[in-house]
């Protein structure tokens, strides 16, 4: 796998190691599998895998692999040089990376003369020992090795000399990849370019065969990306990031970003074009494997990176998509959004109808009616830019398609406070009256708020007639007060985000009373789901 053409690129995924350092994310054994088996389909090359040995879970990530292998990615496992003063052979903690059975390991090292006296406490001398031995050790175990200069670009400015030496240190030792790290992530554009160009010319005077070059960057500086592609435009071979940018601190350089700029704006090989279409779709699973809700505006594979709000940039894109396009959204998967809001015109509305596969015509009064009436919601502080799927309701049932699935004829909550000493409990109960067709049903639910208890009652009410429901899950609401100078007598807008575990949708609601607001939200969001599942259904039936 070392084997290149000059368009060539190794995309380096950490993501289960790197991006895993970020502050509130958590993976389980079953997460890792799951997201290192997307990224396998996604086509990238290697996947670092985690540090085997240094918690359990990584062992028996490794141990799972063996069993469940993947179809074209290698999976690495990452460890350090040797301690100080110790053999790399007779260093235990390097067993558990044999034992992991991976065919490449990458090794990290200390390029920074600061670190090695000050973090590891040993001399110079003694690393450059340590990261030739702990290289040698892993070759004659017939592993291949990536080295991973740590505070590579620090180490440089700082002391030169020696930050090459240590990259001397693991080419003598047999590695086959020298990765160059702003692991501080300080380094700017123009500066890493600078540094990778010296480095090329200096490992050249060290061997006829020299390795390759490969990039990681940090964002601590919010140029994490841009680094990455002055290194690659300067010959590194070899991009390491994380996918949605994961990772400690400001996070990693995003490959949801930088595949695409590379592949489609540099014309580099990283994935092949069917690979790329599925860009979107990983980016958003990994976010809900991670349980962090994806990041709308991400670029590329963000749901708003080709929304369009506007109606003079809607009209033009309608035309011609280069107006306002800088890709074709379908070449990473994602998809154009016409964004329905009370700036909208009729172009929005036609194109928004067009994308629920509804083709309006623009005469149709109904146009002008479904655009009243949009305007006269969002005045009372509805918003339906962020809530498609109660657009989509509202466009339907005055076109008279929206489907009767249940009536709400009623519903109560009641909620009871229970404190002792230094805590309090809340428990709810709530009570609905639901129709379906000639039938009506009394439910009650609890919850651990109000909210969660009408959630319940609904779904409890609805689940024999509609068992898909069971298959509905809330993973956002946000509330918004929207004219606090009226204190606890203002409106409240509440949207509430649902996922069947494939499509997500977003519905909203608007009242006073915060449950009324709620209660919208979540009676729109079952039909909605309902709506999908009719879909789906119809089509396989087509299919078929």
């Amino acid at each position: 796998m070392t084997e290149t053409s000059s368009n060539r690129l190794w995309i380096y995924d950490t993501t289960l190691r790197d991006g895993a350092q970020r502050e509130g994310l958590a993976l389980s054994l079953e997460d890792k599998l799951r997201i290192a088996h997307q990224l396998d389909r996604l086509g990238v090359p290697f996947i670092e895998g985690g540090w085997p040995g240094a918690n359990p879970k990584d062992v028996q990530f490794f141990w799972q692999l063996q069993e469940e292998p993947l179809t074209q990615a290698e999976v690495v496992a990452f460890c350090s040089t040797r301690r100080p003063g110790k053999a790399a052979a007779d260093d235990p903690m390097l067993q558990p990376i044999l034992a992991a059975g991976t065919r490449w390991v990458t090794v990290f090292g200390k390029s920074w003369d600061m670190h090695v006296t000050e973090g590891l406490q040993t001399s110079l001398e003694e690393n450059l020992a340590m990261i030739q031995d702990t290289v040698e050790f892993f070759r004659s175990q017939e592993r291949r090795v990536i080295y991973d200069a740590e505070h590579w670009f620090d180490g440089y400015k700082r002391n030169p000399e020696y930050a090459l030496k240590t990259l001397a240190a693991a080419i003598a030792g047999g590695a086959e990849w020298l990765v160059l790290c702003d692991t501080n992530g300080g380094t700017l554009p123009h500066e890493v370019a600078q540094v990778v160009q010296a480095v090329k010319g200096a490992i050249a005077a060290f061997t006829p065969n020299p390795p390759q070059i490969g990039i990681h960057t940090h964002n601590d500086s919010g140029t994490a990306v841009a680094n990455a592609i002055a290194a690659v435009m300067e010959g590194a071979q070899m991009v390491q990031g994380t996918i949605n940018g994961y990772g400690e601190r400001c996070g990693n350089a995003n490959l949801c970003t930088l595949i695409p700029n590379l592949q489609l704006k540099l014309g580099y090989d990283c994935v092949s074009q069917a690979q790329l279409a599925q860009l979107t779709d990983s980016s958003r699973l990994i976010s809900e494997v991670v349980n962090l809700a994806p990041d709308d505006h991400a670029p590329f594979v963000g749901l708003s990176a080709f929304a369009h709000k506007g109606g003079i940039h809607v009209s033009a894109v309608e035309r011609n998509p280069l107006t306002y396009e800088h890709i074709q959204p379908e070449l990473i998967g994602n998809r154009r959004r016409i964004v329905i809001s009370d700036q909208a015109g009729l172009s929005n509305v036609l194109a928004k109808a067009r994308s629920f596969g509804i083709n309006l015509d623009k005469q149709d009064p109904t146009c002008r009616q479904i655009l009243q009436r949009l305007k006269a919601l969002e005045s009372e502080g509805y918003q339906f830019e962020a809530a498609e799927a109660s657009f989509e309701l509202l466009m339907r049932e005055a076109l008279g398609k929206r489907e009767p699935w249940f009536d709400l004829r009623g519903f109560q909550v009641h909620s009871d406070m229970t404190c002792h000493t230094q805590s309090c409990q809340t428990h709810s109960l709530a009570t609905v009256r639901v129709a379906v067709g000639n039938q009506e049903l009394l439910e009650v639910a609890e919850g651990n708020g109000p909210v969660s208890a009408l959630d319940a009652a609904l779904r409890k009410a609805l689940m024999n007639f509609y068992p898909v429901i069971a298959e509905f899950h809330l993973t956002d609401y946000k509330v918004r007060i929207l004219d606090s100078t009226l204190g606890t007598s203002a409106k409240t807008r509440v949207l509430l985000e649902s996922s069947n575990g494939q499509q997500r949708w977003t519905t909203v609601g608007v009242s006073p009373n915060i449950l009324d607001a709620s209660c919208q939200a979540v009676v729109e969001g079952l039909e909605y789901g309902l709506l999908l599942q009719n879909q789906a259904k119809t089509a396989l039936e087509i299919a078929n």
